[in-house]
């Protein structure tokens, strides 16, 4: 008899937060802080939101890239991936509301992998199809670039 797979599940996270600036984390059996920098009243004890938005989308983009590689034949590797985030910081300074704070977003994957560029260009287009933090981005209206290029 084959398991089916759940098609919607429910996630779950929780945060004690002992500052205006530091959340600890709860998800699953897991523990991490996110924290502003000393500069701006934090402890400095882990990346900032915003910082954690944009390590999200480059962990989704490793995830759901290795699965489409895996699914196409690919052999991609190990990925590096450098992200650079264009931010209006606006929002958050509470000067103005923001409708798009995260302006652009640009990676760059480099695969260590035997694949040659048509074959990543391949899982490119389909990673794009279907990361979700990637989609939440651009619905969000971020420009989203992601280069994928050979070691």
């Amino acid at each position: 008899m084959a398991i089916r797979m759940k098609t919607s599940v429910k996630l779950r996270v929780s945060a004690d937060c002992p500052s205006h600036s530091r959340a600890d984390v709860n998800v699953r059996d897991l523990n991490f802080t996110i924290d502003e920098p000393e500069a701006r009243g934090g402890t400095n004890l882990g990346p900032t939101p915003t910082e954690t938005a944009i390590a999200a989308l480059v962990g989704c983009v490793n995830v759901i890239g290795s699965k489409c590689a895996e699914s196409l034949g690919v052999d991609i590797g190990r990925l590096t991936i450098n992200a650079e985030c264009e931010f209006d910081r606006r929002g958050v300074t509470l000067r103005e509301e923001i409708e798009v704070p995260f302006t652009s977003e640009a990676l760059e994957v480099i695969a260590s992998g035997a694949a040659d560029q048509e074959a990543l260009n391949r899982v490119a287009a389909e990673t794009e199809k279907y990361c979700p933090l990637s989609k939440l981005f651009r619905a969000a209206g971020t420009k989203v670039e992601v280069t994928w290029q050979r070691a």
